[in-house]
């Protein structure tokens, strides 16, 4: 009897949803087990944008026991999926890419500047006031990590609009009503300033950052639409470990200094500049577990592969030869040789779906393998670009993981699938 109701229900769901032209959105989002994480972040800090792994061993392993997993009865990586709406079949789905989709890819160094939306909570600070030290924000019980974005009713973009509440709050004893971003959760709390008993001045026990800096590798850029794809993963701050929420940013050139070469257990750095004028070419509108993403105000050439390529979806890669493009001296693009160990035919996304290594010896002798600013480097087999280098593993730097392109085309708002299709019987 509960079989025959939920069919019933879904065949009701399911003519709903096809009269209201719900159905096209729906086969966009498949039904995925509850036990995968999809945004899972090893990110642990951002200053030259790497992202690092303490994988390394059961990493094959464990991706080939995740390519297992089904969707709707089919195995991840076969060309058709059903999809299930309360149980009923809806529609049987072929997905294609664009057979003249092209991207010009990158491989230069930038410069990353980010803008939070609203001040951000990095750690407490103890006013010294008369009766001993307290933290006014601990004490309003603010954690680190949360997000203040209004003060009395007002929008706070930038910690220089914050002064002046707390100056006023100190001569009134009126306290702050602070608006706080809590994860997705959005909270209402008071706060007292205390007064510093050496300056007199009032605080408000916190430590707070509105910006952050860094240097990572261009990915891809669309020669029609301008939008670009860096990183390959989500930029976190430094102190709380947790991804920024952007307002704006910009991104500019960047000229890589010298390189700290990695090792067994600390990962290798490169250390740049940025560009003298600063000039700004790009803006960044998202902040993503796939990368930065936003459009440039001009074009960008690497010096080797300046010409539109085509791509390659996940169950199109193999494992084998390939190439990363990437700076390690100054602002010169070269290209290395690497091997792709093992590759997830993902039919949704995800951030690790390859394994690399770094197999060019000059590399290896500059560098150590992977080191921080290298993530977003893209790279290339068989003439197509497949993905971007994205963390190192701490225990082996010649080794990490990539993000496959189509994920990262995908979350920079580029449609790149045509769909043939037909009802199922």
């Amino acid at each position: 009897m509960n079989n025959r109701l939920r069919y019933i229900i879904g065949a009701i769901l399911l003519v709903s949803f096809i009269f209201v032209g719900f159905i096209p959105v729906v086969q966009q989002y498949l039904t995925i087990p509850k036990q995968m994480t999809l945004f899972k972040s090893d990110e642990v800090k951002f200053s030259t944008s790497l992202a690092v792994s303490t994988h390394s061993n059961d990493v094959i392993e464990t991706m080939k026991q995740d390519a297992k997993l089904s969707i709707a009865g089919k195995e991840v990586g076969k060309e058709e999926m059903m999809l299930h709406l309360a149980g009923v079949p809806v529609k049987r789905v072929d997905v294609q890419v664009l057979s003249d989709f092209k991207v010009i890819p990158g491989g230069q160094s930038i410069g990353v500047k980010l803008n939070s939306k609203g001040v951000l909570v990095v750690g407490y600070h103890q006013v010294d006031t008369k009766d001993g030290k307290k933290s006014p924000g601990e004490i309003a019980g603010i954690q680190v990590g949360d997000m203040i974005t209004k003060i009395n009713g007002k929008t706070i973009e930038k910690m220089s609009d914050i002064t002046p509440f707390i100056q006023q709050a100190g001569k009134t004893g009126e306290p702050l009503k602070l608006q706080v971003m809590r994860e997705k959760e959005q909270l209402q709390t008071k706060l007292y300033p205390l007064k510093d008993k050496e300056d007199y001045a009032y605080r408000i026990g916190l430590y707070i950052r509105d910006s952050a800096a860094g240097i990572g590798t261009m990915t891809f850029y669309d020669p029609k639409s301008k939008k670009y794809g860096a990183l390959g993963h989500v930029i976190s701050d430094m102190d709380t470990k947790k991804p920024i929420v952007v307002e704006d940013g910009q991104i500019v050139r960047s000229t890589v200094t010298s390189i700290e070469k990695g090792e067994n257990g600390v990962p290798g750095e490169k250390l740049a500049r940025f560009s003298e004028n600063k000039e700004i070419i790009g803006n960044i509108k998202t902040n993503s577990p796939f990368g930065i993403f936003g459009k440039l105000s001009e074009t960008m050439e690497n010096g080797i592969l300046d010409k539109p390529m085509p791509i390659s979806l996940s169950h199109q890669v193999k494992e084998g030869p390939a190439k990363i493009l990437t700076v390690v001296e100054n602002d010169k693009v070269e290209e290395f040789d690497v091997e792709v160990v093992s590759s997830v035919p993902q039919k949704f996304p995800a951030t690790k779906g390859m394994v690399i290594k770094i197999t060019d010896k000059k590399l290896l002798e500059k560098t150590g393998g992977i080191v921080q600013g290298m993530s977003g480097s893209p790279i290339i087999q068989d003439g197509k670009v497949i993905g971007a280098v994205t963390h190192v593993f701490v225990n082996d730097p010649t080794s990490g993981y990539g993000v496959h392109i189509e994920w990262m085309l995908n979350e920079a708002g580029i449609n790149i699938y045509k769909k043939e299709s037909k009802r199922a019987s």
